[in-house]
């Protein structure tokens, strides 16, 4: 078979949001990393740097969790710059490349072209248009690279990801340093399908666009399912599972403000109490001014108002009067896994797409399947008649706003910032900014600030990225391509 190898191309990636600032340059290269390893070490470290997803500031902006420590910028929507401070993990899949070229490993270049699209997807989605083509390439003595569209970054990002499916059904090397499938080469076409459905659902404003197709191609790869297999089950799920060793353990294990600060938030208590959900019973401890100890008594649990004014929110807390999160979240060093992306996501995507028509089949099915997978991630008894019960049930009225509320439940503590991105797109579930806490003159932010470090070094790209997206310069407020 003729060997394959993707170009040494490079992205700027955001895969949770930080806030240091530091020169792209500066992050080139690490003289204490090591400079030669094979391509199974560094799949290893990629897959960890992808897949580890769990975000407390996530689910403070997503209305999932408060916290009483102080003044949360992603509780109250203040929130300014974010930066590019995991941009190495693009040098290390563009390392990955290099050794798989060395090595003759193809498959681990062919996964590159998956990684990659996690990479830029994640930052686009963090600030609009961003450098992509030019990126990474100081050795090729750009080191003010351009900035990409976002129109132009997903076109590419679609292109990969088909490319990536192709290319693995016709590849046979092993996949070694694979801690997620354990070398599974159909498992990994799952993945690369399951996320390329996932890009398209965020395209769900941009129907019309001719270049994209997103109709189509969310269809092509839905009605092929052996030349473009997806997720069939949680086992198919790209989870990332912690051991009880140190470095490997849950991320909030042993953490004393996950103990003593975080608190379920109201009105996420008040829906899990609304639809008699056990899902609460993970999530949440008992509250201390209680009816009784019994765990299944949903109302022996109450939460903070994520808007609320912090005084008023920690007067409650002392009070007894909310549940702070579940102590198996501080207390368990392995927990749940971390999910990159998972079947019971899958299914609400599917259900979105059939509820907005772009698939033929009743929305109910997959929706049903979500809630039911969810239900088993989270090792909680789904109630007999739960699926069919009021304000579950798909009724053809709000059946969008009831997906999206089943998908923001099941994504507690995962997934990273999908669920806040899953709002900006469609509305829906609502977030509270009524309750007198919240700044940024009441607003839900749209996007981050572009970091100091390009103000600094790269500004003349950057000024022409800012002045042809957002009338109002580099703004939280600003709405990007995708939401337009």
């Amino acid at each position: 078979m003729k060997r394959f190898f993707l170009p040494l191309i490079g992205i700027l990636s955001l895969a949770t949001v930080v806030v240091s600032c530091e020169k792209i340059d500066n992050l080139q290269d690490d003289p204490n990393r090591v400079q030669s390893v094979t391509p199974d070490l560094l799949l290893t470290t990629i897959i960890i740097d992808a897949a580890q997803n769990i975000s407390t500031d996530n689910a403070l902006a997503s209305r999932q969790l408060t916290n009483t420590d102080g003044v949360s910028n992603s509780q109250y929507y203040n929130w300014q710059r974010a930066d590019f401070d995991n941009y190495y993990k693009l040098k290390q899949v563009q390392k990955m490349q290099e050794e798989a070229a060395k090595y003759e490993q193809e498959v681990y270049s062919i996964l590159a072209l998956f990684f990659n699209s996690h990479f830029i997807f994640q930052t686009t989605l963090v600030f609009g248009d961003v450098p992509y083509a030019e990126a990474l390439k100081v050795e090729q003595g750009i080191t003010k690279p351009k900035y990409d569209t976002q129109k132009e970054i997903f076109v590419q990002i679609l292109k990969d990801l088909e490319r990536a499916n192709e290319l693995l059904a016709e590849n046979n090397d092993p996949i070694k340093g694979d801690i997620l499938y354990k070398g599974d080469r159909l498992k990994w076409r799952k993945l690369v399908n399951t996320y390329a459905l996932r890009v398209l659902i965020n395209l769900s404003n941009k129907t019309g666009d001719s270049d994209l197709k997103v109709v189509e191609h969310f269809q092509k790869i839905v009605n092929n399912p052996e030349q473009y297999p997806i997720f069939e089950n949680n086992q198919d799920s790209a989870f990332l599972h912690f051991v009880d060793s140190k470095a490997n353990q849950y991320p909030t294990f042993n953490s004393n403000s996950m103990q003593t600060a975080y608190y379920l938030e109201e009105s996420f208590v008040s829906k899990l109490q609304e639809l008699k959900d056990s899902r609460l019973f993970k999530f949440a401890a008992l509250k201390n001014k209680r009816q009784d100890n019994e765990i299944t008594n949903f109302e022996n649990y109450g939460g903070l108002k994520g808007s609320g004014v912090l005084s008023d929110n920690v007067k409650k807390a002392v009070a007894g009067e909310a549940s702070r999160i579940n102590e198996r979240y501080y207390n368990n060093p392995i927990n749940e896994p971390s999910s990159l992306i998972s079947y019971f996501e899958l299914n609400f995507i599917l259900a979105e797409a059939a509820q907005r028509g772009w698939l033929p089949t009743d929305p109910s099915m997959y929706y049903k399947q979500g809630i039911e997978s969810s239900f088993a991630f989270f090792k909680a008894e789904l109630p007999a008649d739960y699926l069919d019960s009021k304000g579950v049930a798909l009724d053809g009225k709000n059946d969008l706003e009831l997906i999206l509320t089943q998908k923001h439940i099941a994504s507690f503590m995962n997934t990273g910032w999908n669920t806040f991105y899953d709002h900006r797109r469609t509305g829906f579930p609502t977030f509270n900014v009524d309750g007198g806490g919240v700044l940024n003159q009441g607003k839900i932010p749209q996007r981050w600030m572009y970091p100091n470090s390009e103000v600094i070094s790269n500004n003349d790209n950057l000024s022409q990225a800012i002045e042809r997206q957002f009338t109002l310069g580099d703004d939280i407020n600003g709405v990007m391509w995708l939401m337009k």
